[in-house]
């Protein structure tokens, strides 16, 4: 199954790289979507501590919804963001968790003073999705899809720790990405800029004022959690039909956790995307999985599916 617009689509660009991180830096941290457990948001600014990081938590990050899965207010999640970006005394801005909530503050965040305040890293996945790609259309931003403060892959997996540590301090040597798990899906190679995260966010934003028209020319990194494979097959055949994969370059397949078994995922992989014909990487680390990856969004790179690898051609931070 292909897309079905045939309208030509603007290449995906490559976005602005923002700095890296020094010891003794500040790092903001935010809660733009669900309610923050207290105790492991504290174990997480320990480990930012002992890196040399100087974390500072927005007003509003343990604050709770009367609905129960929001961090507080939309409002207030919106200006914890806005004010922890805005502020020249922070580095990067790291979020806590994902959950659901993101798509509710997106658009009251004045993404005008964000432009004027310059880039830094921004960091978190999951649901954090939808603020990825409003600091590509809104801001021409790259971004770190990458584990978050109190998340519980981050507090307890070296790996995952190491590898955003690197990527942060040292980006030079984490421009090769692949795991132990990576598989070829479709082999080949391509080049293009990387986009994506969490799929049914992706899909979720279709039709908003801000969305991204097209993936065309780009390298989509895809994962998500908890999607039965019906649901799975309806959020992907919405990108289809709306032909946001139209010319897609290549495809990198992340974690599928808690979704139905892995064989009967692959095997939806193949039946929907497989007939792109572009090199497609299965498995490769990244999103809701016990050790993951960080992974740039909006650099080049060039994907090999033979190799199981996707390596960017410059480092995520300049």
């Amino acid at each position: 199954m292909t897309g079905t617009t045939g309208v030509q689509q603007t290449p995906v660009p490559e976005l602005t790289r923002p700095g890296r991180l020094r010891p003794g830096d500040r790092i903001g941290i935010v809660a733009p979507s669900g309610p923050i457990p207290a105790d492991r948001l504290d174990a997480g600014l320990d480990l930012l501590r002992g890196w040399g990081l100087d974390p500072v938590v927005a007003p509003h990050v343990l604050d709770e919804h009367p609905l129960g899965y929001l961090a507080g207010a939309d409002r207030d999640r919106a200006q914890d963001l806005q004010d922890m970006w805005c502020d020249p005394s922070v580095a990067a801005v790291m979020c806590a968790r994902g959950g659901y909530g993101a798509q509710r503050m997106v658009d009251l965040v004045d993404w005008e003073a964000m432009r004027a305040a310059g880039p830094k890293p921004f960091i978190g996945y999951s649901d954090i999705t939808a603020l990825h790609e409003a600091f590509a259309t809104r801001l021409g931003l790259a971004t770190l899809h990458g584990p978050m403060t109190a998340a519980e892959t981050f507090l307890k997996d070296g790996p995952t720790q190491e590898h955003l540590k690197r990527t942060l301090f040292t980006p030079e040597d984490t421009r090769v990405l692949t795991s132990a798990t990576a598989g070829t899906l479709v082999p080949g190679r391509a080049a293009g800029v990387t986009l994506g995260g969490c799929v049914s966010l992706l899909a979720a934003d279709l039709g908003s004022p801000h969305a991204r028209r097209s993936a065309a020319g780009g390298i989509l990194v895809l994962e998500d959690v908890g999607e039965d494979n019906y649901r799975l097959d309806r959020i992907i055949t919405q990108l289809l039909r709306a032909g946001w994969l139209d010319g897609v370059a290549g495809i990198v397949l992340g974690s599928w956790q808690d979704c139905d078994p892995y064989e009967e995922v692959r095997a939806l992989f193949t039946d929907l995307l497989a007939g792109f014909g572009v090199p497609i990487i299965e498995e490769l680390g990244f999103g809701h999985c016990p050790s993951t990856l960080t992974v740039p969004l909006g650099v080049p790179a060039v994907l090999d599916a033979d190799a199981c690898t996707l390596t960017l051609d410059v480092p995520a931070l300049v």
